[in-house]
């Protein structure tokens, strides 16, 4: 298994969720080893942030990078999302504002650009972070864990006392060895609730969220016109969150990961213990694709 980039740069345009602003994003090639990159390409001079846990320290409703300079990097999970259902190792991303586009609240507009743009193979083994020692983060009634697992899976539950959610499962559980990321996952939409509208406007929150970006939902009812994509979209996108929110550790995990009414809060110090840890994980390659997990067999092909 090798590392992987892009075969040339491609960019777009949209808006930010939260902010409302519009940004333009390009995704260039970048070199073995040196990871995601973002850069905010309209500050003079341009600052780069360089994905790691530490770096995320805002997470109200989407996960952020922030630099010891205050420079902000935000909604970067259903990007990083599509980066780890590809298998990307190594990116170089310029944006021009302080939020990641929303596109239509998935990560299936970013699966399509970075298969336009061409994905290949590096000179150098692909680096896999695999768990020894399940550690998790438990806070009330909510939890998750990461767990030793010769592949990746992943378990999540919500719990919204809901009509709407109600009428849908609560709970999925993927094995990405015989399931697809981009078929299972990468179209489920973030969703939000009409009564939360006024109070994320306040905040800052949501400026850019309308029934193209987002699955809405009123006091009983989805108010989007074509309705779900899945009978469990809503549980579907919890995943999408938190496989992008795992990625932000740098390297695929080698782990069954689990978690109950989880977000990116509790996501992000999950990967902090374990970093904490250092008898709970090893970073490891395969220099026999035999010996690779079965998980990642089915990455999409490199053209």
């Amino acid at each position: 298994m090798l590392q992987r980039t892009l075969k040339k740069a491609i960019s777009a345009t949209g808006v930010g969720l939260h902010s409302g602003e519009r940004v333009k994003l390009t995704l260039s090639p970048a070199p073995p080893d040196s990871g995601i990159v973002f850069r905010r390409s309209d500050l003079a001079p341009p600052v780069c942030l360089k994905v790691h846990p530490s770096l995320v320290n805002d997470t109200r409703l989407s996960s952020t990078l922030v630099s010891e300079t205050g420079v902000r990097v935000g909604t970067i999970e259903h990007l990083m999302s599509a980066f780890a259902g590809l298998g990307i190792d190594n990116l170089l991303i310029d944006v021009t504002a302080a939020e990641m586009p929303i596109m239509d609240g998935s990560a299936a507009p970013f699966i399509f650009l970075l298969q336009s743009a061409g994905i290949v193979d590096q000179d150098q083994p692909k680096r896999f972070i695999r768990v020894k020692k399940t550690i998790e983060v438990i806070e009330g009634d909510k939890w998750v864990r990461l767990a030793p697992h010769n592949g990746f899976s992943v378990q999540l539950s919500i719990e919204f006392n809901h009509p709407a959610f109600n009428r849908a499962p609560q709970t999925v559980h993927i094995d990405f060895a015989n399931r697809s990321y981009i078929d299972e996952i990468s179209r489920a939409r973030t969703f939000g609730f009409m009564h939360e509208v006024e109070y994320m406007r306040s905040h800052g929150l949501g400026r850019g969220g309308n029934l193209n970006n987002a699955i809405v939902i009123d006091d009983e009812y989805v108010l989007n016109p074509e309705g779900l994509r899945f009978p469990d979209e809503f549980v579907r996108h919890k995943i999408l969150d938190a496989i992008g929110d795992l990625y932000i550790v740098g390297h695929p995990l080698i782990a069954a990961f689990s978690g109950h009414k989880s977000g990116h809060a509790m996501n992000n110090k999950l990967l902090r213990v374990l970093l904490e840890t250092p008898e709970a994980w090893e970073l490891v390659t395969f220099s026999d694709e035999h010996d690779v997990p079965s998980s990642f067999h089915r990455l999409p092909e490199v053209v």
